[in-house]
């Protein structure tokens, strides 16, 4: 691992550590403000319904000025959303602090996808995306144990941390991380990306079903993410020390299996079948989740889920990076546009149903899952063609005459490699 790719590890580390932390006390911040479960899943839709539009954005925006400067604004993005809602008094002010958060931090995951994607062989990709998947494993393993611990002594106390942590690690970025090797190729001085037509062109063209697959598998995990502490806590009476613990277990699977299974995985069986085991196995974790009894079962089978989304995103990521044709940081932003999509349906939809019945967002995931499965017997054997975002697609013309839209097609000559 080179340096540079070892400092976005940290940087992946850091910011999951971050999102780790809030999980087990999110609920019970959000309910000391007065506020309810719908509040709750409507306050993480909020942010990645930004996310979801300014990712292509931002994704774009490193194709052409390089992915040094986009993640850096991320990370400072990120300090200042954990500043504002550790000082936060009303669900309003966590709204705001989300949704300005939401905006600057949703340059990070994408760009730093493309700066793996500049930095490996197609070959090496899949151990790349599986080291970025690792660090964020690695920030859910500690995460949610820190932001337990440090809720004994308040419940602002594991922004702090977070919002420190995050300083630390942008102060050795802007020293130590330089420009990546290779930026894929877009023409600089162009006006700024039509990303909703290149949303919607996407929706059609060869990588469509690996944008919706994005889109599903976030919608039906972020039923967990927002409902998981209010399910402990009513199933098995979990206090927020108990999610931690739960929550660290699940990201110790999945950090072993992206740091250490997922490249030589792909390698060996591909990313196809990868995606469909994955599927298979986080729709089993749901079923099981409903299962459990007690603290030893409730970790046993979240982790089972864990295990699955293990294989199933970095799978995802590596197959659409190597059949995009260019525009890494613009293809790799549109999919995680449409991961935020799925977490803007997702936890509004999950908090929604939690009301009616605390099992219904996990027979929802494990039902999304099921279905998402049986469309890939079809979607996976058909070998789609890379999807091109060629450079007068990706950014609006300076003419004032035609409709903006994105070229979405695959090659005359075939399957490329990436950039």
């Amino acid at each position: 691992m080179n340096r540079s790719i070892l400092l976005l590890f940290f940087t992946l580390f850091i910011v999951m550590v971050g999102f780790g932390i809030i999980i087990p006390i999110m609920p019970f911040y959000v309910e000391s403000m007065g506020a309810t479960s719908l509040h709750l899943g409507l306050l993480m839709s909020s942010f990645s319904l930004v996310q979801f539009i300014f990712a292509p954005f931002w994704g774009n925006l490193s194709d052409r000025i390089g992915r040094r400067p986009l993640i850096l604004i991320g990370l400072a993005g990120y300090i200042i959303s954990y500043l504002l809602m550790s000082v936060a008094t009303t669900i309003w002010m966590l709204f705001a602090a989300r949704i300005l958060g939401g905006i600057l931090s949703s340059a990070t995951l994408p760009t730093a996808q493309a700066y793996v994607a500049d930095s490996t062989t197609e070959k090496e990709r899949g151990g790349g995306m599986g080291m970025l998947g690792a660090a964020m494993g690695l920030g859910m393993v500690f995460g949610p144990a820190i932001g337990g611990m440090l809720s004994s002594f308040g419940l602002a106390a594991p922004f702090y941390f977070a919002a420190g942590l995050g300083t630390v690690n942008l102060v050795l970025m802007i020293f130590f991380l330089p420009e990546s090797p290779r930026t894929a190729s877009s023409p600089s001085g162009r006006p700024a990306l039509s990303r909703f037509a290149l949303l919607r062109q996407a929706v059609s063209g060869p990588l469509a079903f690996f944008f919706v697959l994005s889109f599903l598998v976030s919608f039906a995990v972020s039923n967990l993410e927002s409902t998981f502490s209010l399910y402990g806590q009513a199933r098995l009476g979990f206090t927020s020390r108990d999610m931690g613990v739960v929550f660290t277990f699940m990201g110790i699977t999945s950090a072993v299996v992206q740091g250490a299974l997922i490249g030589r995985a792909i390698e060996r069986f591909g990313e196809e079948r990868l995606i469909q085991f994955g599927l298979l196995a986080t729709a089993a974790g749901f079923l099981l989740i409903l299962l459990a009894y007690d603290m030893v079962s409730m970790t046993v089978f979240v982790s089972v889920q864990s295990l699955g989304g293990a294989f199933l995103r970095p799978a995802v990521s590596t197959l659409i990076s190597k059949r995009t044709d260019r525009g890494q940081g613009a293809t790799l932003g549109v999919q995680t546009s449409f991961d935020s999509l799925g977490r803007i349906v997702g936890p509004a939809w999950g908090g929604w149903v939690f009301q009616s019945h605390i099992a219904f967002p996990y027979l929802t995931g494990a039902a999304v899952f099921l279905l998402v499965f049986v469309a890939s017997l079809w979607n996976l054997a058909k070998h789609p063609q890379p999807l091109v975002i060629s450079p007068q697609v990706a950014y609006n013309g300076s003419q004032s005459s035609g409709p903006l839209a994105a070229d979405v097609s695959a090659p005359s000559g075939g399957p490329r490699g990436g950039d």
